[in-house]
């Protein structure tokens, strides 16, 4: 009979230890920091900074004086501030001693300090502040690795805020892209049933502001798959208002991707491409119906969206120029959206149309159904 002991496992010899509390306590200074150099998130980041230094204090400053200070010492913050505005202005590490830090506490385990300057993109955003007993050479050369890995998490803190501003400007062109005449259109569809049908003139004035608001809302960069659908069947209810049994929609979705996070206006625009487009076609045929279907449907780890019509088709050169952003295409947003789906997903999300000179155009959409940084 086989006979199996359990042992419990070591973390190896003190180097390995030590090694496995600094990268702990980077890790936990690590999310505040990513939020920006503020107030808050010097308070909530400094302490694990101090304890992967193992000083007794540390502080972190932008270039007007110091924002948050952790264990020892704090009586010294305002002796500090001239030197952490000299560290701005030079870029250069400083070390303070007893002659600026002057103390009646002879028992005061902050002596000396180190300032070390945090830099962003070539530009000084302020400093690391290390108080010791005293300071060596080693101490001052971990001050310096921990600030430069500070300034790392602010830079990428950087990046974060300008692509979500990236991602604004790309929503609000989105919005602007929206047809003015389908506004007029919807309005006047809706007038002419004030007599005719004031009920059904009431109801869709009603999904005509429920689309608007939805539209034009101010927050949030992500939706769920389920309001953004619901938008979609607001702007077909609209439509169909206009043009009647000349546009007939298919609509099929599987329940469980309803809570799937996608992008905010990401199937809107492709849907408004289908109808002109399918009913571009409509006026040639011999039913003078344009058809559009949209489905969802899930697939392993993946919820799969397709938009398509049976209208005139597209030039395949055409369609890649629109996908790179050409203005002059007539696609409503179809360059942004992808672009977007890229800067969400990866480039392996992007758009994918298949389309020809007149057999109509299918556009397909994939989303992972949970990806890092992506909620709603």
């Amino acid at each position: 009979m086989a006979r199996w002991r359990w042992r419990r496992t070591s973390l190896g010899g003190e180097a390995d230890r030590a090694a496995f509390r600094a990268l702990h306590n980077a890790s936990l200074a690590s999310p505040a920091l990513r939020e920006g150099l503020t107030s808050a998130s010097a308070e909530r980041s400094v302490g694990h900074l101090r304890a992967l230094l193992g000083t007794p204090a540390a502080g972190l400053g932008d270039t007007s004086g110091l924002l948050a200070w952790d264990g020892l010492g704090a009586h010294h913050r305002s002796q500090l501030a001239t030197t952490i505005s000299q560290v701005a202005e030079t870029g250069r590490t400083m070390i303070v001693d007893e002659r600026t830090l002057v103390c009646d506490d002879g028992g005061c385990q902050v002596t000396q300090a180190i300032v070390t300057p945090l830099v962003v993109e070539d530009t000084l955003v302020g400093a690391l502040v290390v108080g010791a007993p005293h300071t060596t050479g080693g101490l001052v050369r971990a001050a310096d690795e921990v600030a430069s890995w500070v300034s790392g998490q602010l830079e990428l803190a950087e990046l974060d805020l300008s692509r979500t501003r990236l991602m604004e400007a790309e929503v609000r062109a989105l919005r602007a892209q929206i047809s003015p005449h389908f506004i007029y259109n919807s309005l006047g569809a809706i007038a002419s049933f004030v007599r005719t049908d004031p009920d059904r003139a009431r109801e869709l004035l009603l999904e005509f502001a429920d689309f608007t608001r939805y539209s034009f809302r101010r927050h949030g960069e992500y939706t769920t798959l389920a309001e953004e659908l619901r938008s979609v069947e607001r702007y077909l209810l609209l439509e169909q208002a206009r043009f009647g049994d000349r546009l007939q929609v298919t609509l099929q979705v599987a329940p469980e991707v309803l809570p799937v996070a996608v992008p905010f206006l990401c199937i809107q625009p492709l849907v408004e491409n289908a109808v002109r487009h399918g009913l571009e076609a409509s006026a040639d045929k011999a039913d003078g119906i344009g058809r559009l279907s949209i489905t969802a449907r899930d697939h392993d780890q993946e919820c799969v969206i397709e938009v398509e019509d049976d209208g005139t088709g597209e030039d395949p050169e055409r369609v890649r120029q629109a996908l790179a952003g050409d203005a002059s295409m007539d696609s409503v947003g179809l360059g942004n959206v992808d672009a977007r789906l890229r800067n969400a997903y990866g480039d392996d999300y992007g758009l994918v149309v298949e389309t020809a000179p007149g057999a109509g155009t299918k556009v397909i959409v994939r989303v992972p159904k949970f990806a890092p940084g992506v909620q709603v």
